[in-house]
């Protein structure tokens, strides 16, 4: 069967529903291919953190914008997103201090609540922290976290109540073009036309890319998450990333807090996205349950409780490719988050449709995210080495 529409997104994670609920309030009638379900790939595993602190004003008003909607969710996308307001800590060595100051004052200068804490003001935030060896920390006491597979769901409710369609358990094949213009999709179910496809596609999306006769450099990396039961004694604490350890901690319910690597190295584990480990290694657990309680002592006597592997759609640069390419041809793509994409899903689907849809003025310009800085030499960087993190 044959189906036809205006625009066709592939992929069902979060940039996926996002941005097809943004093109069908434009109008649009809209079709998610997705080979799976909705939230099976790099969105459902993602720690869904939702913080604000990123190395450029453009992903600084992104983030601040994604805010804005995780806390008013209800009445901006509909459903529920779970949002916990629980307070977000960056923690940097000395080497990074002026880096974070910095991008303190850039993030302020948008309107993000932050600012930077001495140790004695961070053991206020988070009782039981040892900072000893703590230069400098950043606070952003609106943030937290969110469930990712409620936040994709709803969007994808939300989306649907504007007609959009999604054809589930259906794997892309090809990108059709005709005349330099692309004309649709082929799938394990049979062709689907459109005037414009969007690669949505996470950790798939260099796949996807090739489809369409495009090198685009996303690598599917494996990344790893354990879960500890905090002692009963121990209390709630914020989101936490610490980069004198090269790891990250945040609070889930149950007294449960998810702990897992902010490290470079996270992009060697490249791997085939439909054939991976999905266990986590022993060591692994050893190794951020030891970084955790190093930076909180008080955690020396919580219990591992599970675990689980996940993807990530990293780039060269750590940053996403958000591009029409080739230029004029209606094919569009939007992938390679690399692990910090979860808090921008809802800027990023406002971006991505007002990019198709040629917006004079958008109010997140994507050209930063360009596919051609990698082979103009431009790639996105940070101004300190923490930078990763966007």
């Amino acid at each position: 069967m044959i189906h036809s529409f205006d625009a066709v997104v592939v992929g069902a994670g979060i940039m996926g529903c996002s941005t097809a609920l943004h093109l069908a309030e434009r109008g649009l009638v809209v079709g998610v291919i997705e080979k799976n379900g909705i939230c099976t790939g790099s969105t459902g595993r993602s720690s869904a953190i939702v913080r604000q602190h990123y190395s450029n004003e453009l992903t600084a008003r992104m983030a601040r914008y994604g805010l804005e909607v995780f806390q008013d969710f209800q009445e901006r996308v509909g459903g529920t997103c779970s949002f916990v307001r629980c307070g977000f800590v960056v923690l940097v060595p000395e080497a990074d201090r002026d880096g974070l100051e910095a991008n303190v004052a850039l993030q302020r200068g948008v309107g993000v609540e932050t600012e930077i804490l001495q140790p004695e003001a961070l053991r206020e935030v988070m009782p039981g922290l040892d900072a000893a060896d703590l230069v400098a920390a950043a606070y952003e006491p609106a943030s937290g976290y969110a469930d990712p597979h409620l936040t994709t769901h709803s969007y994808a409710d939300a989306a649907r109540r504007h007609g959009t369609r999604f054809l589930l358990g259906r794997e892309v094949t090809g990108v059709r073009f005709r005349g330099g213009r692309v004309v649709g999709v082929d799938t394990s179910d049979g062709p689907v036309d459109a005037g414009m496809v969007v690669n949505c596609a996470g950790p798939w999306g260099a796949r996807v890319a090739r489809m369409a006769g495009l090198d685009v450099p996303v690598s599917a990396c494996r990344i790893q998450v354990a879960t500890f039961r905090r002692p009963d004694e121990a209390g709630t604490h914020p989101v936490v990333l610490d980069f004198v350890h090269a790891s990250y901690f945040r609070p889930e319910t149950g007294n449960l807090t998810l702990v897992g690597l902010i490290d470079p190295a996270e992009a060697d584990a490249v791997v085939d996205p439909d054939a991976y480990p999905e266990f986590v290694d022993d060591a692994f657990i050893a190794d951020v349950g030891a970084r955790w309680t190093r930076r909180c002592p008080a955690m020396a006597e919580s219990e591992a409780r599970g675990e689980y592997s996940g993807l990530y759609g990293v780039t060269p640069d750590w940053h996403p490719v958000v591009d029409e390419v080739p230029e004029g041809s209606g094919h569009f793509v939007c992938t390679g988050f690399s692990g910090h994409g979860f808090k921008l899903g809802p800027a990023v689907g406002l971006m991505t449709s007002q990019l198709m849809l040629g917006d004079d003025e958008p109010r997140f310009d994507p050209r930063l995210f360009r596919l051609a800085r990698f082979r103009e030499g431009r790639p996105v960087r940070g101004r300190y080495e923490y930078s990763i993190t966007g």
